[in-house]
């Protein structure tokens, strides 16, 4: 069988098993055991990951790719609604799995070829987890993987680059052009890595680093005496050197910083 892409569902299947087998080569040697494939459509990285990791698990949400997955992994005795220890299929959507219950608290790595339409939530979704998911890889729209990965200083640099690099260590590693898929989308695609930092907590509260960070590029085009007015800033910290720059021109560690100085000022 064949399995057609469904647009409402952001399928492109990659075709190119150069660069699935680089996209697979992509994930480390870093010890863990569970790999977890988001989305294999119809299973072209699945195989690669087959080849090189100890345990996979995909997990799809397109019925018509679980059956297509069934098919063409049987792997000789593995059947429908079945798995071996080595590998397994889950029919649902990742943005509503709990992962500490799937992989019984174990770490997991993920990969995949993302959905463009839910590839930011996949994202923030592993930051949540970040304590079961020690790597991270995988092929998004271009446009979001430099976001990703975007070092301070560059208009690409946003929400997205400091709350996934205040946890991870982003690389981008290579381009993909629109060819190499069916459909071909509208866009070039990009693959990066993350790699869980070794101290991953945050020496301030969580919840107000992401308040922080959030406020400030709502209104990224101005300084942040003004984004963070909100914050009921004393006339004293206005002062500080770091209210006359803008967000995009902060590191994350300049951003733990001006968190901390706010905590301060609202005591």
């Amino acid at each position: 069988m064949t399995v057609k892409a469904k647009k409402h569902l952001g399928q492109h299947f990659l075709k190119d098993e150069n660069i699935a087998k680089k996209i697979a080569d992509s994930l480390t040697e870093n010890g863990y055991n569970n790999v977890l494939e988001i989305g294999p459509g119809m299973g072209v990285l699945t195989k690669y990951l087959l080849e090189k990791k100890p345990k996979i698990t995909v997990m799809e949400l397109d019925s018509e790719s679980v059956e297509y997955l069934h098919e063409t992994f049987p792997v000789e005795h593995i059947k429908l609604d079945t798995s071996t220890d080595n590998f397994s299929i889950i029919e649902g959507d990742f943005l509503k799995q709990d992962l500490s219950k799937t992989f019984n608290g174990e770490q997991v790595a993920i990969i995949g070829n993302f959905p463009y339409n839910i590839s930011s939530q996949i994202v923030f979704k592993a930051i949540e987890n970040r304590d079961l998911v020690p790597e991270f890889s995988g092929m998004f729209q271009k446009e979001v993987a430099q976001r990703v990965a975007e070092k301070e200083g560059s208009k690409t640099y946003g929400i997205l680059s400091v709350l996934t690099q205040a946890f991870y260590d982003a690389e981008y590693l290579f381009t993909v052009p629109p060819s190499v898929f069916n459909p071909p989308p509208k866009v070039d695609s990009g693959v990066i890595r993350l790699i869980r930092k070794e101290n991953y907590t945050l020496p301030v509260d969580e919840k107000f680093f992401f308040r922080v960070v959030k406020t400030a590029f709502n209104q990224r085009r101005k300084m942040l005496r003004s984004s963070l007015k909100s914050f009921n800033l004393s006339d004293t910290l206005k002062e500080d050197p770091i209210f006359a720059m803008r967000p995009e021109q902060l590191s994350v560690q300049k951003f733990i910083e001006l968190t901390k100085m706010l905590a301060n000022d609202n005591v």
